[in-house]
């Protein structure tokens, strides 16, 4: 465990420095290293004035003089707390799309309004960071390692010495834990969640799990399996490790587990096919990943693809490997594949 403190710089700081000496100058300002001291004891604290210190999946307990005002954050864990109230300044990850909509990540923000530090991976403009100085930068985690999404290795120390930051993890975990986490995050920033838009989201996915519980028992034979489209390959992903997956099957969902994912180093995501391949596994169901990066079902040609059983009785859903983790937002994953078992056919 550890605590993170790190040197604030004001906004007119930050620009001075940027326009006279260039980002150099303000990195230098932030120090070397972050500094640590004992630990609070408390996972969260919240307050409008007065200290606030929040305790992340690494361990590391962030403490500011006061609840940070301008947030950057990960697309998703912004459009996640957007639905909590609570504002970002910055994004990074896929916000937008290359018709310049919103992204499937970006929620219900309007894309318009946010400064967007980068699009892609690898891509995360530091200068546009430090210009926004930042309390705080949030992030989710996909491994162990507890590195942090979408922040690029080759500029992750300049980024970590402008300001503190959170990690949520979403690794080796049910879908429920990241949700209750981020949950945790949004109230110690200041979000009222004893709302009703609030509260009755939590009721709406609380009901939905009731629901793909009850489909689940109701259709025991029903195999679904979970995939992603690239140009030149086609990839299982088996339940281990997906944060989505591993949920939908405690609550007794039938899916395909492809051997190979569960040798790989540390446990498995996906087994990749080629798309002559692509019949291998049978199923009834079949979720597909829905991120831009993917194609969709839509444009794949693949005439191996189209003679699928499940693509041909039109029994193919999305699939959200990267949650956006607020209740609003899960509900509609988990109804929708409780309707897709409930009206299914056996095909496979």
């Amino acid at each position: 465990m550890s605590n993170v403190r790190v040197p604030r710089l004001t906004r007119r700081g930050i620009l001075a420095a940027g326009g006279a000496l260039g980002l150099g100058a303000v990195l230098a300002a932030c120090g070397d290293d972050d500094k640590t001291s004992g630990s609070s004891g408390k996972e969260t604290t919240a307050a409008k004035s007065g200290p606030w210190t929040f305790k992340d999946d690494r361990g590391t307990t962030v403490k500011l003089d006061k609840a940070p005002a301008n947030i950057v954050a990960f697309v998703g864990v912004a459009a996640a707390l957007y639905d909590y109230g609570i504002d970002v300044k910055g994004v990074f990850g896929p916000t937008r799309t290359k018709a310049g909509k919103a992204d499937v990540q970006a929620g219900d923000m309007d894309i318009s309004k946010l400064t967007v530090l980068g699009n892609e991976w690898g891509q995360f403009n530091v200068e546009k960071y430090a210009a926004l100085a930042p309390d705080v930068l949030i992030t989710t985690m996909f491994d162990g390692a507890g590195t942090l999404w979408y922040v690029p290795d080759e500029s992750k120390d300049k980024i970590a010495r402008l300001a503190p930051s959170v990690g949520i993890s979403a690794y080796d975990r049910r879908l429920t834990v990241p949700l209750q986490r981020v949950w945790a995050l949004a109230e110690s920033l200041g979000a009222d969640m004893t709302a009703s838009k609030v509260t009755d989201a939590k009721k709406r996915f609380e009901a939905a799990a009731t629901r793909l519980r009850a489909a689940a028992k109701a259709h025991p034979d029903l195999k679904v399996m979970a995939g992603s489209a690239a140009q030149d390959l086609f990839y299982v992903s088996g339940t281990n490790l997906s944060v989505d997956l591993e949920y939908f099957k405690a609550l007794g969902v039938n899916f395909v587990e492809p051997p190979e994912s569960a040798k790989k180093p540390g446990g498995g995501w996906y087994e990749s096919l080629s798309w002559e391949n692509v019949d291998k596994y049978k199923a009834d169901i079949i979720m597909m990943d829905d991120r831009s990066a993917t194609i969709q079902p839509a444009d794949i040609t693949q005439a191996t693809w189209k003679k699928l059983p499940a693509v041909k009785a039109g029994q193919v859903i999305a699939r959200s490997p990267e949650p956006i983790f607020s209740y609003d937002k899960c509900v509609a994953m988990v109804e929708n594949l409780a309707k897709a078992l409930e009206t299914a056919k056996k095909v496979s």
